[in-house]
């Protein structure tokens, strides 16, 4: 019934699992997952994740994110960089700068702060990053 092929599976080969930040929790630090995220809680760092990023209603991240994909949902303060599809629904506060291969807003949703649409904008700012930091 469950074996190694229904599982959903990175470049590598490996399962990739899921990681919930439950509501109520409050981390305090970087975040990195190589799996999805999901964080209803409270997160004062960065997180980078390598699959899907999901913000739930009543979360709050105070810091930058940065993954392939993202659903947000509840407040972001801080610059936010995905790849692929950045969706911000409902309720969302964005407060920062977005890079963004593709962005798709809710008319209730909040964002200040500058956007930056396209693929090559989201690899040319990761290309400038990685050599600043070097």
């Amino acid at each position: 019934m469950f074996n190694s092929k229904s599982r959903p599976s990175n470049n590598n080969g490996a399962p990739v699992n899921s990681t919930l930040i439950g509501a109520g929790t409050i981390i305090t630090g970087d975040l990195e997952s190589n799996g999805d995220i999901r964080i209803d809680g409270m997160l004062k760092g960065n997180l980078k994740g390598k699959a899907k990023i999901i913000i739930g209603t009543d979360a709050v991240v105070e810091g930058d994110i940065e993954g392939l994909q993202a659903d947000i949902m509840g407040h972001v303060t801080g610059n936010i960089k995905i790849e692929e599809l950045l969706y911000l629904h409902g309720n969302t506060e964005v407060n920062g700068d977005i890079y963004a291969g593709k962005l798709q807003v809710e008319p209730t949703a909040v964002f200040n702060g500058k956007c930056n649409m396209g693929a090559n904008i989201v690899e040319l700012n990761n290309t400038v990053t990685n050599v600043i930091n070097q």
